[in-house]
């Protein structure tokens, strides 16, 4: 095992007195969200207390996908991956992606058929997502073994590289003007008459009039803080780097038990799909009744576990005063131990669909915490009824693939611009969890 380490960023060395944003935050959201407001002109800091893309961001499969996403989600997937066709050039950076396509593959008619229903919905939105079956599916997919009966297959999808993706748009949203500060946790919010006037970090204070919560798995604890209640838990995923081999696809793919991605250097990030550690922690009892009808439907794909994470989010303060060190200071970047039993069995089952992986090695593995929601769809939008705060958080695994997106809805929200989707689908009060401040 060893560490992940994203492409640097340069940090400002100055704190700006004042700004119209401040972002918690510098994974490829809150990178995002900097690079529309930049562009548009809005003075934008981010508040970063580790690196950007340290954490989740950095640490995800690499994928861009609209396929299998909820239809809630699917107008903005498909707004990002039009960003992310253009993000090189937009910010003269290497993110990494590549438009290959994407493969989910069927092993039988239940699998199909689940597949089928979710081509309803591609269709009403003209993604070109469909199933390939039998010459297709050989000629799409060279160095596939027997034992799978169709694939669902999406052209237009495609893949991208997580250490570098974040940090590429936040150099971008630097050279558009945008404040980039790492290792500067914020401490607190302030407010004037109710509403938003600035933030307390731990080098000062900036003044501003909207603060853009992107805190990925630390934003429940954050908000708490300010007396809103946001239901996220988090999910333990596991992935592992695997050396190169020919004669199999180019582009990632996906079963019920493994996953692989080709990298730029021609290596392989592989996981076991449909295979996450759900940590039992405090949290899990306080949020129960939000997220049992989850773990029912999802019951197959996560494992419980009690292990050290119970005790260390026991032991981690919930509340705190602007003048006092947080725990985001205590612990800047959230580097989980791999479950490298799922690695191992991953990679098992690929070499049985793709014998070519016989020759391949995993030479390192990671883990990343994974914000979720009670019903798997971010929050973006305003929260808690305070006026000018707003929170980008719970992507449920999503975030890496509509992080583009995201950011330009959140930029439009904050700016009152036309939002370039319904925002309707990720606004914070369906939960109805907000506690008066």
């Amino acid at each position: 095992m060893s560490r992940i380490i994203p492409d640097a960023v340069p940090s400002a060395q100055a704190l700006p007195a004042k700004v119209d944003v401040v972002v918690i935050g510098g994974g490829i959201v809150g990178a995002s969200t900097a690079l529309e407001l930049a562009e548009r002109g809005v003075s934008v800091a981010v508040c970063e207390k580790g690196l950007i893309a340290g954490e989740q961001s950095g640490r995800n499969w690499g994928w861009v996908r609209q396929m299998g996403r909820d239809p809630s989600e699917l107008h903005l997937a498909i707004e990002s991956l039009s960003l992310w066709k253009g993000m090189n050039a937009r910010t003269g950076e290497e993110t990494g992606f590549r438009q290959t396509g994407i493969a989910y593959l069927c092993r039988n008619a239940r699998q199909e058929a689940e597949y089928e229903a979710w081509l309803v919905h591609a269709r009403d939105v003209g993604l070109d997502s469909r199933l390939l079956r039998s010459e297709e599916l050989s000629r799409h997919l060279p160095g596939m073994t027997g034992g799978f009966t169709a694939a669902l297959h999406t052209s237009t999808d495609g893949r991208a590289e997580p250490f570098k993706a974040a940090p590429a748009i936040a150099r971008g949203a630097i050279r558009a003007g945008a404040h980039v500060m790492t290792g500067c946790a914020v401490r607190a919010i302030e407010r004037s008459a109710g509403a938003v006037s600035g933030v307390i970090t731990e080098r000062g204070r900036i003044a501003c009039s909207s603060v853009i919560l992107a805190g990925g798995a630390w934003s429940r604890l954050f908000s708490g803080n300010m007396g809103v209640d946001f239901p996220q838990l988090k999910i333990l995923g596991s992935v592992a780097r695997a050396t190169s081999v020919d004669g199999v696809p180019d582009l990632p793919v996906g079963a019920d038990n493994f996953s692989f991605r080709r990298r730029l250097d021609g290596s392989f990030s592989i996981a076991m799909r449909n295979a996450n550690i759900a940590p039992i922690v405090p949290d899990s009892f306080r949020l129960f009744a939000d997220f049992v009808p989850t773990l029912i439907k999802s019951w197959r794909e996560l494992k419980l576990r009690v292990g050290n994470r119970f005790i260390e989010e026991w032991r981690t303060p919930s509340s705190w005063t602007p003048d006092a060190i947080t725990p985001f200071e205590q612990v800047r970047i959230l580097d989980p131990v791999p479950f490298e039993r799922f690695n191992r069995e991953g990679l098992a089952h690929l070499v049985k669909a793709f014998p070519a992986f016989a020759e391949s090695r995993i030479t390192q593995s990671w883990a990343g915490l994974i914000d979720v929601t009670p019903d798997a769809v971010p929050v973006i939008g305003p929260a808690g009824g305070i006026p000018g705060f707003f929170i980008a958080s719970g992507f449920s695994g999503h975030g890496f693939g509509i992080g583009p997106g995201a950011g330009k809805l959140m930029a439009d929200i904050v700016t009152g611009a036309r939002p370039c989707v319904d925002p309707a689908p990720f606004r914070f009060d369906r939960f109805k969890k907000t506690k008066a401040a």
